[in-house]
């Protein structure tokens, strides 16, 4: 693993959002769900899609709070354009653990 600079950690914009909508993505290679996730004013609503699929459903993701990456450009995935990057560990078995605060804390707040 390289080190890497505080400037190149200070460049990775990461915002906590609250998903506003989710539905399954069947035409997805590997299964995964389209969220659409409430930055705040200053960035507003952005979309992605995520292979959460193992622990949630789109139903229970709809509140929820989330980190993601704000300023990657958008990504073509499939028929869906994604425009962040939610951020997630794997469990034991590799599937995706969303990362969120432990607390509520005011929508479009950055990573520091």
């Amino acid at each position: 693993m390289a080190d890497i600079t505080f400037d190149d950690f200070a460049a990775v914009d990461i915002r906590v959002g609250r998903v506003t909508q989710a539905e399954a993505y069947p035409e997805a290679r590997k299964p995964a769900i389209k969220l659409w996730i409430d930055f705040g004013p200053d960035i507003g609503t952005r979309k992605t899609s995520a292979q959460l699929t193992v622990h949630y459903t789109p139903e229970a993701l709809i509140g929820r709070m989330v980190c993601a990456v704000v300023n990657f450009p958008p990504r073509q995935i499939g028929k869906f354009m994604s425009e962040v990057l939610v951020l997630g560990m794997p469990d034991a078995d590799g599937a995706v653990v969303l990362i969120a605060p432990d607390k509520d804390v005011p929508l479009g707040g950055r990573l520091h």
